[in-house]
């Protein structure tokens, strides 16, 4: 696998934005969560994707109560994805990602039994790094990826931590919802989530180089 290797990328190419839910059990944990029997599906819309490189300023809706930061590993897909086919043959490239989160907005929306939208799908809630070229599923699973906030490591693990693996999720996602060219999947998100406020700087790392990275703003 070669990082340096850029792989082009229109964000209004995007079509659906899957996110799987609670897919490391020590996230789960750390939230107060029970670990789900099936892949937890939720969607964000494409307008939420921005693309963020050196420094990119990244406006979030601060004033709602607590914001989380969510690192996840994201797969695009190249193609339509049939019955029985595995990620090596759907995903072409990957990126690293953030599933913001209004934490507060989501707290009262549970209690409400109410969707996620508000909390999971506004604006720039889902920024994304460059991709690079999909490695193949078995060594894509062990390479660490981490978030660092303001130089400090806040979010690490890898693809082999996760509850349902990618070849799981994509046969999931594709059986219930359908899978084609220009669809994004967020993976799920490592323990280490946390607010953030800002002026925070945040580092996206594929083992240790910096596929990109955003400073915190509020948002106008």
């Amino acid at each position: 696998m070669n990082a340096d290797l850029k792989v082009n990328f229109d964000p209004s190419a995007v079509r659906n934005v899957y996110c799987i839910g609670r897919n490391y059990r020590l996230h789960a944990a750390e939230l107060g969560n029970d670990v789900p029997a099936q892949p937890m599906v939720f969607l964000k819309p494409s307008h939420a994707v921005s693309l963020i490189a050196d420094g990119t300023q990244l406006p979030l809706p601060l004033h709602t109560g607590a914001v989380h930061h969510e690192i996840e590993l994201v797969l695009r897909i190249g193609r339509k994805v049939t019955p029985g086919m595995t990620a090596d043959e759907a995903v072409d490239a990957y990126a690293l990602g953030i599933d913001f989160t209004l934490r507060d907005v989501q707290d009262v929306l549970k209690q409400k039994g109410h969707p996620w939208l508000a909390a999971k799908g506004v604006l720039n809630s889902a920024p994304i790094t460059r991709f690079v070229p999909f490695p193949g599923t078995a060594e894509l699973e062990r390479i660490p990826f981490s978030l660092v906030k303001n130089d400090e490591t806040v979010q690490f693990s890898s693809a082999e931590e996760m509850i349902f693996s990618l070849n799981t999720l994509i046969s999931y996602v594709a059986q219930h919802y359908g899978l084609g060219e220009g669809d994004l999947l967020f993976t799920g998100t490592p323990a280490g989530v946390g607010p953030v406020q800002a002026r925070d700087r945040l580092a996206l790392c594929l083992r240790e180089e910096v596929l990109g990275s955003c400073i915190i703003t509020e948002q106008g």
